[in-house]
Formats: C-alpha cells, structure tokens, sequence
C-alpha cells in the first residue's frame, strides 16, 4: 500500500474511532449517570438501547445518501453531526433529555459506517485487510473512550466525559475535508423510489449468503452490544473492581484488538472468513467463561485476552457482505442489511442491563456466551455441509 492509500485508511479510521467514541463514552459513566438522575440500571439500558437503534436505523439513510450524494459529503455530515450530539446531551439537565439526545446521538453517528465502508470497499482490493485496519477505529475508541470519560468525570461531572468525542469530531472533521477528495456518486441517475423500492430490497435480504451473513451478525452484534454497554459496571458489581480498575481492563481489551481485528482480517483473505470468524467467537466463549466462572489474575488477564479476540469479528463479517455485494449494491444494500442487524442487536443493552437486574450477572453474560456458541455451531454447520451461503 502506497503513501496516499494509508493516508486514506488511517483518516477514515479516524472517522470511524470518532462515531464509537462518541457512543462508547458512556458506557463507564453509567454508575454516574444513574446517580445524576435517579434512575436503574434497566431505565438506563433502554436509552443506550435507543442510541444504539438509532444508529442502526440511520444505517440504510447513509447508504442511500452515499449513493446519491458520494461518501464524503456524507461522512463529513456524520462528523459534524456527532460532535453536535456530543455537546447537547452532556448539557441535558432531565432523564428524558438525556435519553433524546442519546437517540440523537447514535442517528449521526449512523450516518457514517455505511459511507465510509463502501468507500474503502472501493479502494482497496483486499477489503479484508482493510475493513480489519478499519477496525482500529472501534479499538481505539474502546481504549480511549473509558479511560479518558473516567478521567474528566472524576474531576468534574459525567457530563464533561461526551464533550471528549465532541472536540476529536472537529479534528477530524477537518483532516477528512482536506485529505479525502470529492467522491463521485455511484447511483446518481437511480431513483429513490428505485433504491427504496421493498420488493428489491426484499430478495437482496432474501439471497442465501447475505441472510446467513445477517443472521451471524445480527447474533454478533447483539454480543458486542452487551459488552459495550455494561461491561465495566459487570467488573465492578461481579467481579468487585473498583470504576477506575474496571474501565482499564474494559480499555485494555479494546487496546488488543487494535493488533487482533487487523490480523483477523488478513487471515480471512488467507483462510476464508468463515474459519476467522468462528475463530474469534469461540475465544470469547472461553473467555467470558473466565469470568464468570474463575474469577481472579487468570480472567483478568487470559480472560481480557480471549475476550478481545472474541471482539475482532466485525472487519471480517463486513467484509464476507462485500464479498457477496456488487459495487452498486454496496451503499443502499449494505446500508439496509446494516440497519436490520444493528436494529435488533441494539437489544443487547437493554436485555442485558434487564437480565443483570432481574436474575444477575451470570445470566446476563451467561446468555451472552451461549448465543457465541451456536453461531459458532452455524459456521462450522455451514462450512461442513458445504452449503453456498
């Protein structure tokens, strides 16, 4: 990869790092948040639930947009528009507010993944590395987002920890605009009743290999959300860390897979992205197991490290849609397989915090590393069988 080639990559990561960030800093703050407000673990996992379907909802609009408009217009509009979000809702003064503005939020950020895939998809022939580098965005968030939402929450108040991702927007906002030049659209003489048209849309969801790439990911991503979500605040109330401890570990799983998400994907170029992927799943079974069920220096440490390579699988299920999209499908199709995905995966916060409250922990990740493992079974299922999807 030449000089401009990493420069593209490296920017759009940062655009990338720049959406997570903006959603992953609240999760260390949610015992903070509880207590601002009076509220339960539950009440705050449905407005984290709302966030995160409004991002995938505004999934399918981005990819309609960057067909029409082209990909940069549209992420510089999802980096203004999430540094936006960032500020009103660390101003929210009630609940209610706060989870508007969550919702808010997570539609900006929505805006973005499925822009700035297609836009790698069609610069990179070997979209797995790249989607893999791309992946560091969500890595570096992880890392960043607890460490530093802590930080500024303990000396002043949670709502100083959304006004980090707000400035990191502007930054990058700029560096995008002046890096990345005008990109063509590649729908631009289709109607929008055409790319919205149900039937057609109805038999691309319909195809054998984008439904069982939906469904691994639908499973996947309801998993991420979960961790996402209450990961920290499992360590502290399960696993008896202090706040600080808990979002270091939370950061240091997210700090692996800056290394595992890019390898993981250069594998699935190698060995095919159904072997990666069952791969990297199968590690966060055992590595929740670790946790809920050792406990100790050994889950903390074989434990964060499994857990992260159970964590690298995005990269690799974006790329393995690519693999079965054709270059005109990649902005509207992706975006509405993204949609339905992260529509019901987005149930993972409020499932989880609702589960936590209600029977514990261990059910809440228990469930978490089960559903792991029958998608597991599915893709070595599917690879055994020799099935064509």
């Amino acid at each position: 990869m030449d000089r401009r080639g990493w420069e593209l990559l490296g920017v759009t990561t940062a655009a990338f790092f720049v959406t997570m960030v903006a959603r992953l800093s609240l999760s260390p703050l949610v015992p903070d948040i509880m207590l601002a407000f009076d509220v339960s673990k539950s009440v705050v996992g449905v407005a984290l639930s709302g966030m995160w379907a409004a991002y995938a909802l505004f999934q399918f609009p981005g990819g309609v947009l960057a067909d029409r408009l082209g990909e940069r217009r549209v992420v510089l509009l999802a980096m203004a528009a999430t540094g936006g979000a960032c500020v009103v809702l660390a101003a929210a003064p009630t609940f209610p507010l706060f989870a508007a503005f969550a919702v808010v939020l997570g539609a900006s950020a929505g805006l973005y993944f499925t822009a700035g895939t297609s836009f790698l998809t069609s610069q990179f022939e070997n979209t797995g590395r790249a989607l893999g580098v791309h992946e560091i965005g969500a890595s570096g968030a992880g890392l960043v987002a607890p460490v530093a939402s802590a930080y500024v929450a303990a000396r002043l108040d949670w709502w100083a920890g959304p006004l980090v991702p707000a400035a990191i927007a502007l930054v990058v906002l700029v560096l995008f605009a002046w890096l990345v030049p005008e990109t063509p659209a590649s729908a631009p003489d289709v109607t929008l009743s055409d790319q919205v048209d149900a039937r057609r849309l109805l038999d691309l969801l319909s195809r054998p290999s984008i439904l069982f790439t939906t469904v691994v990911a639908m499973v996947g991503f309801f998993t991420w959300q979960s961790f996402a979500s209450f990961f920290p605040t499992f360590l502290e109330e399960y696993a008896g860390l202090t706040t600080g401890e808990a979002s270091l570990i939370f950061g240091v799983v997210f700090a692996i897979t800056v290394v595992t998400a890019p390898g993981l994907g250069w594998a699935s170029d190698a060995t095919g992205r159904d072997a990666a992927i069952a791969a990297s799943l199968a590690s966060g079974v055992a590595g929740y197991a670790l946790f809920l069920f050792v406990g100790g220096p050994v889950a903390l440490v074989a434990g964060s490290v499994l857990v992260a390579l159970g964590l690298s699988w995005p990269g690799v299920v974006n790329s393995r849609f690519m693999d079965h999209l054709a270059p005109d499908e990649r902005g509207t199709g992706f975006g509405l397989v993204r949609t339905v995905v992260l529509l019901v995966s987005s149930l993972g916060s409020g499932v989880t915090g609702t589960l936590a409250e209600e029977a514990g922990w261990l059910a809440a990740y228990g469930l978490v590393a089960t559903l792991l493992g029958l998608v597991v079974v599915l893709l070595v299922g599917n690879r055994a069988l020799g099935i064509d999807a």
